[in-house]
């Protein structure tokens, strides 16, 4: 297994997240819980990414910020309603909030 990092956010619905980050190229990729009435921990994932989304109160704190590294930011951008594309020093990025309030912000470098 290759080493990786998944970061988690807090969420209050996991179904409303798997749906919001769908436009930012996510799909479910498994999730679980230990019994029907209990809360959800999902995890999400793209090519060479994955985030946790857990409804349990003690995991992670709302108004986390992710920065994530694509190829093609514009695509992206116009995915999540037409959003600006700025032009940085480090390269292009946009930012957008989830239902949940954590920020992502997606970017790619110069090249």
């Amino acid at each position: 297994m290759a080493e990786r990092l998944a970061p988690i956010l807090r969420v209050r619905d996991a179904d409303a997240a798997v749906t919001w980050y769908a436009r930012l190229g996510f799909a479910r990729l498994w999730e679980h819980r230990f019994a029907p009435d209990l809360p959800r921990y999902t995890g999400i994932g793209r090519p060479g990414m994955e985030i946790h989304l857990s409804e349990h109160a003690g995991d992670a704190t709302p108004g986390t910020l992710l920065y994530l590294y694509v190829d093609d930011v514009d695509a992206l951008a116009a995915a999540c309603g037409g959003v600006e594309v700025r032009s940085q020093e480090w390269g292009r990025d946009f930012e957008v909030t989830d239902p949940d309030g954590n920020r992502i912000r997606v970017g790619t470098v110069p090249g």
